[in-house]
């Protein structure tokens, strides 16, 4: 087997993994046509990997056989890893191979956010992997159990899933019964039964924005201007990666943080412990929702 045949059998492996495109597409991405990717994928079964086919002839790693969570855990990454991974690649010494080959794999990887059933903490590994089999079928599925923050409650959901935010926190929903988007937490739901319905309401499903604090919503409600020192800037780039490319350095000791928001719960958690070493530009949503949050403060 020659080294290019390895390398594109390898690269659908990769790919193969929560895969959400057809043969056609794949031979696009793997750079041979249909036929080879069937061979490929022959290939791939006859050394114990099981390839099922989803709607439309969409190949796929089955998680039959146990397999698919080991490999899942070695290739998946989600952006805010691949953020960290990125500026740990380049704190090596310019004009390296070593560097260089890094890159290569952790962009080949990066471009396929649908890589895996990643699991985030193993109790959930389940509900994530209905989750996304879910989404790939278009189909209804059942939240069972599931522990609202909102209404104190504890009820099952029926909903159309469509889309995982940052590290497969939280998914957003169409909620038939309330007609509108919603997002549900992974750790409150206690199960996920896959319905046989299919998706009834497509054209309402409302992709999210979400900002470098983790909240998704559909759209940005404002956007937060901080000044930090240094000591702000390291406690936020290391708990929120993504905002390293929202910040400026203004001087040595001082950094200008201008980022969009989802809502204003996550600047304000961040800015209310840490008062002192911030100082809050704006916008005037932001300043409202401190204020309030300090108003509601119990002595």
């Amino acid at each position: 087997m020659d080294q290019p045949k390895k390398e594109r059998i390898l690269r659908l492996i990769q790919i193969l993994i929560g895969n959400r495109k057809n043969t056609k597409e794949l031979s696009r991405i793997v750079e041979c046509d249909q036929r080879t990717i069937q061979r490929y994928i022959d290939t791939i079964r006859s050394v114990g990997f099981v390839v099922e086919y989803r709607k439309r002839g969409v190949p796929f790693l089955s998680t039959k056989k146990g397999s698919l969570k080991e490999i899942s855990d070695l290739v998946h990454f989600s952006k805010e890893e691949a953020v960290i991974l990125h500026r740990a690649i380049d704190s090596i010494d310019d004009n390296t191979v070593l560097k260089q080959n890094l890159k290569q794999k952790l962009y080949s990887i990066y471009n396929f956010p649908w890589l895996a059933d990643v699991i985030v903490k193993p109790e959930q590994g389940k509900n994530i992997e209905r989750l996304t089999e879910a989404i790939g079928n278009e189909q209804y599925v059942t939240l069972e159990n599931y522990r609202s923050a909102n209404s104190n409650n504890i009820s099952n959901r029926t909903v159309e899933p469509f889309q995982f935010t940052t590290n497969y926190e939280q998914i957003w929903c169409y909620d038939p019964t309330e007609q509108k988007c919603k997002l549900f937490k992974i750790a409150r739901i206690g199960n996920v039964t896959v319905l046989e319905q299919p998706w009834l309401s497509k054209k309402k499903h409302i992709h999210s924005q979400i900002d470098i604090f983790r909240n998704a919503a559909p759209n940005f409600v404002g956007e937060v201007r901080l000044n930090l020192n240094v000591r702000a800037y390291n406690l936020l780039v290391e708990e929120y990666p993504l905002s390293e490319s929202f910040i400026q350095k203004t001087d040595d000791k001082q950094y200008h943080l201008t980022a969009p928001v989802c809502c204003y719960d996550g600047p304000c958690r961040f800015i209310m412990g840490l008062f002192s070493e911030v100082k809050i530009l704006g916008d005037d949503g932001l300043k409202k929702a401190i204020n309030e949050k300090i108003s509601m403060l119990k002595f």
